[in-house]
């Protein structure tokens, strides 16, 4: 009888155990936002051991409820020793809660410790901005590059899109913006243009080539490239229609916006292209030209419009660019006009088929005069809003630039919002991560004046990661690689107090072999480089500066570089010290630091970013974190490049105004240590990393860019005093 009891003790016992590892998740399925919420929480369940079924003793709930919390909001409460309320009161708001409670598990909350947390998005709407590559003859603005090219096939993919967005849905962004030049032809059939719809998915047999620029024009592909197609994939226009229906469907079950955002007048696909950006005296088919006053074409793309949203009723909004194309003798009132008597026309033309459709506008403040934009859309029916670049082309740049605040008063008498479209071209290879400079961006952002963000590059397309030596099988999704930058920029815009142990937590889950304080702390501090770096050497445009490389990308270096003054470095890209010498002088971005200050935090940075990464590589590492860890250091070596340069600027400048010999002395010894850092930046690289063109046809190559470098040592030497070259100009007239 005594063994009896303690048998049924030691049952009872094991009975409640594996009952309270059992889980019970109510929720309705058909809402496919918390279905997917649903997956992730079931995973982390998993893995924590607990097993989930329907017989469990506690209970995770999901409800909708009106008026439990403002719009993509949650509470989680415990309502119950045996359940858990997720409420919200739309589907993404339950989606967030569920996912923040997958988080929280995956982190080592116990379950049974969770009382109440509730939480709100900071900013409304928060996006990515993707220059999508349809095709050569449909591009985004600029496809030169290597990125685009080798990305076309992949738009292609829906298994690509359904990772991308289930990625962008657990950091938290709600929409998503395509730019492309003109993308009906690759999306849309017309039964009045039958023939402009593009069969097949084309790229090109041209190779981007420094000296041979086929693009012609950065939106708009020249007739080399047309001549030279090759078939990537085999599709008719309605098998791409259907395609492009089952895309934007996923997005819309991650709760994601949708909007296709166009420069104008680049009718790609349906004029020809040309020998200038006008293409003029070029006839397409049916007529159609880019042309501003050709009726025909402005009926073309009208009925593009229409259809479009025919086609795909998920789309969200349009967006506009008045416009790269739209040049003399066009004036502000032609191309406001124009833009009306087509997308304006041609959204209502649709609405009057799905009379209960709302279609959001976008219009962009680039090469506009508001009063005339006033003029034809003051009357246009849905949501209006436009869009700025709100740190120009470097949001790794400062947390508070100041761009924006001309426009700032002139919104609120109009009664508008701006879309923020957060241009980096600053960082396309390294894996960055401050989550308090992302926070401190996020909450200088001029919130009553916010329609929403949009993060995104010009140049670049963010689609599968192509230059990787060792790359995984497929190829990582950049929105993979970059996981923490993406998932930081997500994730604040949402709630820009997440605290800084959070990340701490979430970085000891995905690589739990490591010290995760001293990893955040180690990434923090290198990715305060690049920032620090840009803000110094500033130049406003993507062109004008590519960190990373130090160099200007445009291959016309004499038209839009301001800073360049060494003829011997002309052709390079490179931004040389002679270049710093200027910015020292002329840079008005630093009124409360000086240079030298500047090379102190890089200094600063550089070194502790360098030691701590090394400690961290001495230990165990996935191969995921070494990669991680030698992108750290490889941004640390970049930021001593730049303090040794700027120091070595620094004293050329005080040699060139009084010539004491010492200075000099000074500034070769500091380009030497410049053009050392340099080496170990390209020795950290070369092994991982593929040389790559960038849009704008320059290759970034770092064995190269190192010889140009090592140069600098001898233009320090032969430099001259002002005196000199005064007195050497005076010879010469």
């Amino acid at each position: 009888m005594k063994h009896f009891v303690i048998l049924l003790i030691s049952f009872l016992a094991l009975t409640s155990c594996a009952n309270e590892k059992t889980i019970e998740i109510a929720y309705d399925s058909s809402i496919p936002q918390v279905d997917f919420a649903v997956t992730d929480l079931t995973k982390a369940l998993h893995l924590k051991s607990y097993k989930v079924a329907s017989n469990g003793n506690f209970t995770i709930k999901f409800k909708l409820e009106e008026n439990s919390s403002s719009s993509q909001g949650f509470k989680i409460e415990k309502v119950s020793d045996s359940e858990i309320l997720i409420k919200s009161s739309d589907a993404n708001g339950l989606m967030y809660g569920g996912l923040e409670l997958t988080e929280l598990i995956n982190i080592g909350k116990d379950i049974h410790s969770i009382t109440k947390i509730n939480d709100k998005p900071y900013i409304k709407r928060r996006g990515i901005k993707f220059n999508i590559p349809l095709d050569v003859r449909t591009s985004s603005f600029d496809d030169s590059g290597d990125s685009a090219q080798n990305n076309i096939i992949d738009m292609w993919n829906l298994e690509f899109w359904e990772q991308f967005f289930d990625n962008m849905a657990r950091h938290r962004y709600n929409t998503i913006s395509y730019w492309n030049a003109h993308p009906f032809s690759s999306m849309v059939k017309l039964d009045d243009y039958p023939d402009v719809a593009l069969q097949d998915v084309c790229g090109t047999t041209i190779k981007p080539q420094e000296n041979g620029n086929y693009w012609n024009v950065p939106e708009m592909p020249s007739s080399k490239i047309i001549a030279n197609l090759k078939v990537l994939k085999k599709m008719t226009i309605d098998e791409k229609i259907v395609f492009w229906q089952k895309v934007m469907k996923h997005a819309k079950n991650r709760g994601i916006d949708i909007y296709f955002i166009t420069w104008n007048i680049c009718l790609n696909g349906a004029s020809p292209p040309g020998p200038n950006w006008e293409n003029e005296g070029q006839v397409g088919k049916y007529g159609i030209t880019n042309d501003y006053k050709n009726e025909i074409s402005k009926d073309y793309l009208r009925k593009s419009v229409k259809q479009f949203l025919l086609n795909y009723p998920d789309v969200t909004g349009i967006g506009v660019t008045a416009g790269e194309n739209m040049r003399t003798p066009m004036n502000d009132d032609d191309k406001e006009k124009w833009l009306w008597e087509t997308y304006g026309l041609g959204i209502l033309d649709a609405k009057k088929t799905q009379t209960d459709r709302t279609v959001n506008f976008i219009h962009r403040f680039w090469w506009t005069d508001m009063k005339i934009v006033n003029k034809y859309w003051d009357h246009y029916p849905d949501p209006f809003e436009m869009s700025f670049k709100y740190a120009k082309a470097h949001m790794y740049s400062a947390v508070n630039p100041p761009f924006y605040k001309p426009f700032a008063e002139w919104m609120k008498t109009e009664n508008l919002k701006s879309w923020w479209n957060l241009r980096n071209d600053d960082i396309f290879i390294h894996r960055w991560g401050d989550p308090q400079f992302a926070s401190d961006f996020i909450k200088h952002l001029p919130f009553d004046q916010t329609a929403g963000y949009h993060m995104g590059s010009d140049g670049y397309v963010w689609g599968r990661e192509f230059i990787s030596k060792q790359p995984a099988t497929p190829r990582q999704l950049e929105i993979d690689k970059h996981w923490y930058n993406f998932m930081l920029w997500g994730r604040l815009g949402y709630n820009p107090d997440i605290p800084k142990n959070r990340f701490q937590q979430i970085l000891a889950f995905k690589y739990p072999e490591t010290d995760a304080e001293l990893l955040m702390n180690t990434w923090a501090e290198a990715s305060k480089i690049i920032p620090q770096v840009t803000r110094f050497a500033w130049g406003d445009w993507d062109f004008h500066w590519q960190p990373e490389a130090c160099m200007e990308i445009w291959n016309d270096l004499k038209s839009v570089d301001k800073f360049r003054t060494n003829p011997t470095m002309e052709g390079s890209g490179i931004l040389n010290v002679s270049d710093y010498v200027k910015a020292v002088l002329n840079n008005k971005d630093i009124k409360s630091i000086t240079p030298l200050d500047v090379v102190s935090n890089l200094t600063t940075y550089s070194s502790n970013a360098i030691k701590n990464a090394d400690t961290l590589l001495a230990g165990k590492t996935s191969e995921e974190l070494k990669q991680t860890l030698l992108d750290i250091k490889s941004m640390s070596f970049l930021g001593a490049y730049y303090a040794h340069k700027i120091n070595g600027a620094v004293a050329l400048e005080f040699y060139k105004n009084n010539g004491e010999a010492s200075y000099k002395e000074k500034a070769i010894e500091h380009l030497k240590n410049a053009a050392a850092s340099w080496e170990k930046y390209t020795n950290i690289n070369v092994p991982r990393y593929e040389r790559q063109n960038f849009a704008r046809l320059r290759t970034f190559d770092w064995e190269k860019q190192l010889e140009i470098v090592k140069k600098e040592v001898d233009f320090a030497r032969n430099i001259k005093t002002y005196e000199e070259e005064k007195n050497s100009d005076k010879k010469k007239i």
